[in-house]
């Protein structure tokens, strides 16, 4: 066993579904744990929504398609259980103990089991919601829709972090992971001002904001001093002087290859898919570089 398969050994049975369970699971899977994935009949609804990022986050994880209505479908699951060392689940507690499938019951049937519980929320478990009424809970929103589901992503990673710590904890413990909470240290960048509008990281600052180019933005983070005085003696600019109206004079990529020639943060704001023209240089001269 190397460093990066330390869970090899690790049993995990998980019907966590939509995205937090997912990327956890592929976690512990990458991690050299043994997961198996229980979906219902029909599938894991993330499968209708991103085909491709289900079978991504799937890689090596054997499915069953189980109807945990169906006495047989309950004992197959329970077959599952009985071998496992963790049980994630991502079901309301309601839901589970309608299932048989509650801490109560599994500590009674496989007393052995631990189980880790992602819910919308610890506080308020049987509210149902996803991703965006959770950042909307938890203050994140403005009034535009999020570019990537943050409650979803940190939530998975508290759900990896709760399998390693319950593994070390005796049969029948139980730890709960709410999406909600999750994004609580997300919160405290706004909480003590420095992302609001009128903070240094928020927009406030002339060296760490966002600038538009002649055909695109850059974002321009010279946080540091050092970074800072940089900036404005390459540009000939006053310190701390509002650059909006220079960065108008080149291109997004111009600038961030004039930042890479004096070792300045700035880079290109990129969407997904999108390369900057950078990228595709580095690659043409990788490619030039190639000897056969």
């Amino acid at each position: 066993m190397n460093s990066i398969d330390f869970l090899d050994g690790v049993r995990v049975v998980t019907m966590a579904q939509n995205l937090p369970g997912p990327l956890a699971a592929a976690r512990l899977r990458a991690a050299g744990a043994r997961v198996i994935k229980i979906e219902p009949p029909a599938g894991d609804p993330l499968i209708a929504l991103s085909p491709d990022w289900h079978a991504e986050l799937h890689a090596e994880i054997a499915i069953e398609r189980l109807d945990l209505r169906t006495t047989e479908g309950r004992s197959r699951m329970m077959t599952f259980l009985a071998d496992a060392d963790v049980f994630i689940a991502s079901h309301r507690p309601s839901a589970l103990a309608a299932l048989g499938l509650d801490p109560e019951t599994l500590r009674r049937d496989v007393p052995g089991l631990r189980m880790v519980r992602i819910v919308g929320s610890a506080r308020d478990p049987e509210r149902p919601g996803h991703d965006l009424t959770y950042q909307a809970q938890a203050g994140l929103l403005a009034d535009v829709m999020p570019r990537t589901l943050t409650a979803d992503v940190m939530a998975s990673e508290r759900a990896f972090s709760a399998t390693l710590a319950v593994l070390r904890m005796p049969g029948g413990s139980v730890m709960d992971v709410g999406l909600v909470e999750s994004l609580e240290p997300m919160l405290a960048s706004l909480r003590n001002g420095l992302t609001l509008p009128s903070g240094i990281l928020g927009g406030a600052a002339p060296r760490y904001r966002l600038y538009a180019t002649r055909d695109g933005h850059v974002a321009v983070a010279a946080l540091e001093p050092h970074f800072e005085r940089r900036l404005y003696e390459q540009l000939g600019a006053p310190s701390q002087s509002d650059l909006t109206s220079r960065m108008l004079e080149r291109t997004a990529a111009e600038w961030e290859g004039w930042a890479e020639e004096h070792d300045l943060p700035i880079a290109v704001v990129r969407h997904v898919g999108q390369a900057t023209t950078n990228d595709a240089r580095r690659a043409t001269d990788s490619a030039d570089s190639f000897q056969p």
